[in-house]
């Protein structure tokens, strides 16, 4: 699945696409790597099995070591590339780590059955065009089912551990990736917050406060402080329920609403049942800040931000009339929703669309129902 065209932001760089790539589910498969131990195997495996079909007849002549080597090996070869097509679907179909154990019960069971059936084909067809000679022995067939049993079982352990392997290493490097992210996204944010511009106003706006309304200035103060305290208690919080964003929200929202008045408004439309699902830590402000930052705002134009849930699609949409400004550097900004955007897929989550027309911009939010949902 590609990602949508509507998502423009951290998608079309090519950093971002290598992201995007390793975050769709990756389903199991038999890598070259695998084959190769298949071929050390085969060859060996084949000679032994001659050995006891034939006897010392076997390496007796070339022609008969040769003619039995290359059926021998056609017929395992076979055999081990079915048993790994099998083991293929069976992990698409029990995937999970709580299903390890079925998975193999079923493995093993089924890649003895179908050796069975190899090995019983290639006896039973050297016996039909008497191949040099060679005569149906029950022993025999007993004791190269066993061994050739026991060579399956171990590959499908080893294959077990090898794709094990190959996947911690890759959490670890997704987990690593998610960290950077996430420390890039609370510098981001520690930014946002206490940038020159925005410490200024807010102080100014206490300040114009002070001589004006003592009790307004006293309650823009203690919301003042409720958003560094938010800030600084989620710096390590991988994610927060709506209802505590909403919370931070109000506060960040009495800040701006001081400072610009009537020419920003902020309509909340949240169902309840959805506020106690989650989202990265400062994700609405973000998005609010960029906003107001790139449209400009009067009493008579007002910038209108709606966000409202969605509980059919489970996803919040952010969604504000645009007002472009004639002049403003957007860099930063556009860089903080593309940070975005990577933290979902690092997330393991699907993907944050942006949808930009001439008159509206909609960031649609998918929510997360619980915390155990993401990378460790």
């Amino acid at each position: 699945m590609g990602c949508p065209k509507s998502c423009t932001w951290g998608i079309l760089n090519q950093e971002n696409q290598v992201i995007c790539r390793c975050m769709r589910i990756r389903l199991p498969r038999y890598t070259n790597k695998d084959y190769i131990v298949l071929a050390v195997i085969i060859l060996p495996l084949t000679i032994l099995l001659n050995s006891v079909i034939f006897g010392m007849k076997y390496f007796s002549q070339w022609v008969i070591f040769s003619e039995a080597t290359l059926i021998t090996a056609t017929a395992v070869s076979a055999d081990f590339i079915l048993c790994g097509s099998i083991a293929v679907l069976l992990k698409r179909r029990f995937p999970g780590e709580a299903e390890t154990g079925k998975r193999l019960t079923l493995m093993i069971i089924v890649f003895l059955l179908v050796t069975g059936i190899f090995l019983l084909l290639l006896f039973r067809g050297y016996e039909s065009i008497r191949f040099w000679g060679y005569v149906f022995n029950e022993n025999g067939f007993v004791w190269s089912y066993v061994v050739t049993g026991i060579v399956n079982i171990f590959l499908t352990f080893l294959h077990e551990g090898i794709d094990r392997f190959e996947r911690w290493k890759s959490n670890l490097k997704e987990t690593e990736a998610l960290k950077i992210a996430f420390r890039h996204s609370q510098l981001e944010g520690l930014k946002s917050q206490v940038n020159p511009h925005f410490l200024f106003n807010s102080l100014n706006s206490l300040s114009s406060l002070i001589s004006e309304d003592e009790e307004k200035a006293e309650k823009f103060l203690n919301e003042m402080s409720k958003v560094y305290r938010y800030l600084l208690r989620n710096e390590e919080d991988k994610l927060v329920s709506i209802r505590t964003e909403l919370v931070f929200l109000a506060s960040y929202y009495f800040l701006l609403k001081t400072r610009y008045g009537q020419g920003l408004k902020i309509e909340v439309a949240i169902d309840e049942a959805d506020k106690e699902k989650f989202i990265p830590p400062m994700t609405l402000q973000l998005i609010i800040e960029n906003a107001f930052s790139q449209n400009m705002m009067s009493k008579s134009s007002p910038l209108v931000i709606s966000i409202f849930s969605d509980s059919a699609t489970h996803t919040i949409r952010v969604c504000n009339n645009v007002q472009p400004k004639k002049v403003a550097d957007t860099t930063d900004l556009e860089a903080g929703l593309d940070n975005l955007v990577k933290k979902y897929q690092l997330l393991n989550q699907p993907e944050v669309l942006i949808e930009d027309s001439d008159d509206k911009r909609c960031i649609t939010l998918p929510l997360i129902f619980n915390q155990e949902e993401v990378l460790p």
